[in-house]
């Protein structure tokens, strides 16, 4: 009998169909769009955010079903005009009404010191900083990259539930750059799918909606935001390791990154 109620019991799980959160981050092929045309609406932005300063440029937006439910923005003369390892990419995601919710910026520091430990392949290192959380979030690219070999990043999340950790894996059978992501107990959760016909980027998120919650949504959708600059960010990191080597690299980080490595129980 109890055996009986038991297989029964894990006919229903397994019958259970599973419910998605879905979302889409849609990045633009150019600068020009609706969002933002001309100067006025560029001071509007400054005005409604503090985050969104003079160098920022929007390059894409969230869209929730139909609704527009954020937009996503980067420091353009950062990145553009940047030099050395002062050239970082930050990227920030805002509400529709330009309310700041994270930062994601590349950790030049923390990429070369991965890159030197991999003995050259370039590994690179992102912190985000997301509204109103305590936690500087640490998404890294794994060092375990070979040829053939499917690119992986990690991370983890502090929740009230203590740490949940996380690992996203390129398909190695996909025309674009798709990732899937795993949670702890290396369970497929969701799938980042890119539309490649899209020529500024485009990603299909889907996650089981058991699993997700706004700060996991968060972190993925300035992901996939990143991954616009995925390649030219790894190139970056790679010149400047062999800058290093040669011992040509103007060795000065950008005043920002190094605040992010300050010690936070230091004596003030």
């Amino acid at each position: 009998m109890a055996f009986d109620a038991a297989l029964a019991s894990a006919e229903k799980t397994a019958a259970t169909p599973t419910k998605w959160r879905r979302f889409k981050v849609d990045l633009w092929a150019t600068d020009l769009n609706t969002t933002e045309i001309g100067i006025l609406q560029h001071t509007q932005h400054e005005a409604a955010s503090d985050q969104f300063t003079k160098d920022m440029e929007i390059i894409g937006q969230i869209r929730d079903g139909k609704e527009r439910s954020g937009i996503v923005a980067y420091r353009k003369e950062l990145w553009k005009d940047g030099e050395g390892m002062k050239r970082r990419l930050v990227l920030k995601l805002f509400s529709e009404g330009m309310h700041w919710r994270g930062t994601m910026e590349l950790l030049m520091g923390r990429s070369l010191q991965l890159s030197i430990g991999a003995k050259g392949v370039p590994v690179t290192a992102y912190s985000m900083n997301l509204a109103r959380q305590d936690q500087l979030i640490q998404l890294e690219r794994s060092a375990q990259k070979w040829p053939l070999f499917p690119e992986k990043f990690s991370f983890f999340i502090e929740t009230s539930k203590g740490p949940r950790f996380y690992r996203l894996r390129r398909n190695v059978f996909a025309i674009g750059a798709d990732y899937s992501l795993y949670n702890d107990r290396g369970r497929k959760i969701g799938s980042l799918d890119h539309r490649v016909i899209n020529l500024g980027g485009s990603w299909m998120v889907k996650l089981d909606a058991s699993e997700s919650y706004a700060k996991l949504e968060t972190v993925l959708q300035m992901f996939c935001t990143m991954l616009r600059f995925n390649g030219a960010a790894r190139r970056h990191v790679r010149r400047e390791l062999e800058q290093v080597h040669l011992g040509k690299s103007a060795r000065a980080l950008d005043k920002q990154e190094r605040d992010l490595y300050l010690n936070p129980r230091r004596r003030r």
